[in-house]
């Protein structure tokens, strides 16, 4: 696919075949994702290809009761809002059957290599995520442009040690990002659905008047 067709195109995937995805599937897209950039660019990414059976069941059973903590939250701020509703009901379903995803992809990086120019403002840091996104976005759109769709979640996070320890990652990495990865039941929409960028983008000032180039809006 050309670059903008896979930018706009690549959804979430929450409905996965059971079918298989070759190794050089999953490592073509590895290969291109390591071109991204990251702080002094030290690529401090590691990436745990699971597909055993035994540690996806595992690797599940943790997920499963932060993903009901989520939902039910969920739930609660979305009364009235029936989308946002089918939204949680498609999610639940991956949640439900992610043991039956042919990959799980456990994307780790090295402490050491992040630079967390951000730590000392009075806010939560934010900065270090420059050093592996960057990557975990690279890899969605290599697999995408390969058929492969992915569902991106960072809700297995606060079970870090419990992930850790199931699949031997030292001290010294965090966890970073969890992708499950098959092949999609359906076809992607042929656009995306996002706000256009005279909404977000303004000139000179946060208060300054929208970015408006004449050029098409991407909020189809």
């Amino acid at each position: 696919m050309l670059l903008a067709q896979v930018m706009t195109q690549t959804p979430s995937v929450r409905s996965f075949k059971p079918d298989p995805v070759p190794d050089a599937v999953i490592e073509r897209a590895l290969e291109l994702a390591r071109f991204a950039p990251s702080g002094g660019n030290r690529q401090g990414w590691r990436v745990i290809v699971v597909q055993d059976p035994e540690l996806r069941r595992r690797g599940a059973e943790i997920y499963r009761p932060l993903w009901d903590t989520y939902e039910e939250r969920g739930r609660k701020a979305a009364t009235g809002d029936p989308r946002r509703l089918a939204q949680l009901a498609r999610s639940r379903a991956m949640a439900l059957s992610l043991a039956q995803v042919p990959v799980h992809l456990w994307i780790c990086v090295e402490l050491g290599a992040l630079h967390i120019a951000d730590r000392d403002l009075d806010r939560p840091s934010i900065v270090g995520g420059a050093s592996i996104y960057p990557f975990v976005q690279n890899l969605i759109l290599a697999l995408s442009d390969q058929g492969v769709g992915s569902s991106l979640t960072t809700l297995a996070i606060p079970a870090e040690p419990e992930i850790k320890s199931l699949l031997r990652i030292p001290a010294g990495h965090a966890l970073a990002a969890f992708l499950a990865v098959g092949w999609p039941e359906s076809p992607g929409p042929r656009r995306l659905r996002r706000r256009a960028v005279a909404e977000f983008a303004t000139r000179d000032y946060f208060d300054g008047p929208p970015l408006v180039g004449g050029g098409e809006s991407q909020g189809s």
